[in-house]
């Protein structure tokens, strides 16, 4: 996996749960184009990055525990 593809799909996931419109998890690896392997992968990198993302079973759909936004890059003050 390259770094630049990660970032991109991580930058989607990111928007997915944004607008909680992540699907199921199958859902959300078609919608990515990517394995659901790789999708845990992609979210497990993630929370390690201290991103507080959950799933809610009856909305079907990944969410943030708390509001905020993932961010990758460099941020000129």
């Amino acid at each position: 996996m390259s770094t630049r593809i990660a970032i991109e799909q991580i930058r989607k996931i990111n928007q997915l749960i944004i607008k909680k419109n992540t699907g199921k998890p199958a859902e959300m690896a078609v919608k990515l184009d990517c394995s659901l392997t790789t999708l845990f992968t992609y979210l497990a990198m993630m929370r390690t990055m201290g991103a507080p993302i959950q799933y809610n079973k009856f909305k079907q759909t990944y969410y943030y525990e708390e509001e905020g936004n993932f961010v990758i890059g460099f941020v000129p003050k």
